[in-house]
Parts: C-alpha cells; sequence; structure tokens
C-alpha cells in the first residue's frame, strides 16, 4: 500500500469518528500549551457558546496532564518535574451538537482497580454530588500516589454533559494495561 493511501484511510477514519483533533505521541506541557491554542482557535471558529469552548479546553488540558503525569510510557531520562515526556493518544470530535475529548495511554495493570472503583463513583454521580466530591477534594489533602490535588476526573466529570466513559484493555505481558476516557462537553 501506498504512503499517501496509508495516511488518507487514516484521515478518513478518524473524520468518519467525528475526530477534528488527534495527538499521538510523546506529550510534554509545552506541547499541551501549543495544541491547546490550536484547540481554542478551531472551536472558536465553530462555535460562539464560549462555555462549550472553556468546557472542551479545560477537559483537554486535564486529560493531557493525566497523561503527562501517569502514563507508563515516559523516557526516563526527561522524568523530571518540568520536563516529562510522556507517551498518549488524544482526540478531539464533534458528534451531531456536542464535542467530545478522548485520551487513552499505557498504566500499570495494578493501578487499573483503584482507578475503575474511582472513576466508576464518579460516573454513577449527579452534578451536586460531583459538587460536593470536587469541595471535598480541595479541602483535604493529596491521595498518596497523586501528582496533583487528585480533582481532575472530578473536574473532567463536572464540566462533562454525559457521565464520563472509560475502559481498559490488558496488555501482553501482564504488567500494563490501556486505559482510555472519555468526557462529551
Amino acid at each position: 500500500m501506498m504512503l499517501a493511501q496509508k495516511h488518507y484511510e487514516i484521515r478518513t477514519r478518524l473524520q468518519e469518528q467525528g475526530v477534528i483533533f488527534c495527538y499521538s505521541g510523546y506529550m510534554t506541557e509545552a506541547i499541551l500549551s501549543g495544541l491547546g491554542l490550536a484547540i481554542k482557535q478551531k472551536l472558536a471558529i465553530e462555535t460562539n457558546n464560549s462555555r462549550t469552548v472553556r468546557g472542551v479546553f479545560s477537559v483537554f488540558v486535564e486529560q493531557m496532564q493525566n497523561v503527562i503525569r501517569y502514563s507508563a510510557e515516559q523516557e526516563p531520562e526527561t522524568a523530571t518535574e518540568d520536563s516529562v515526556l510522556s507517551y498518549g493518544l488524544l482526540t478531539v470530535g464533534k458528534s451531531d451538537t456536542t464535542y467530545f475529548v478522548t485520551c487513552g495511554n499505557k498504566i500499570q495493570v495494578e493501578d487499573m482497580p483503584r482507578l475503575q472503583e474511582q472513576l466508576a463513583a464518579i460516573q454513577g454521580m449527579d452534578r451536586p454530588a460531583l459538587k460536593a466530591l470536587y469541595k471535598q477534594i480541595l479541602k483535604g489533602e493529596v491521595p498518596e500516589g497523586s501528582k496533583g490535588a487528585g480533582v481532575g476526573f472530578v473536574d473532567i466529570a463536572r464540566k462533562a454533559t454525559k457521565p464520563i466513559e472509560f475502559d481498559f484493555m490488558e496488555l501482553e505481558g501482564g504488567e500494563h494495561a490501556f486505559f482510555s476516557l472519555r468526557a462529551t462537553i
């Protein structure tokens, strides 16, 4: 198969799924800033709803930060607080009248049960419960093993207009799993 044909098929599949932006590769805070600007510009062209633009952008930032902080695929030489290179996949798209942000990355398989429990609890909460949990976490201490305040998933769920979706797939070797999270705004 020819190079142009292969790339065009990928592009076509993404467009069929409503994807307007896709990034796969190593992520850093600097890449987050650059991609964020491009996403804001694209959304500003497509919609005049500033709340939607802010929501999609906020979820995009949280998703990218999760990859940067927690991906099991990191370049060890760069694992300093300021310049971590973490591998992940991020898409932003539109489906009818809503936008979605989907992110995926490798995680340690032993983190799956904790994440699944945490995300299932968040997924089942209504807006008032999410707001209360958000405030509770902000008042508390940083959860063990967290590199942030622990509010990222809750904040994503608060910005979403539907319950968050998530999934895990164990990878060969049993050490890692692939984790995906989707928020609809």
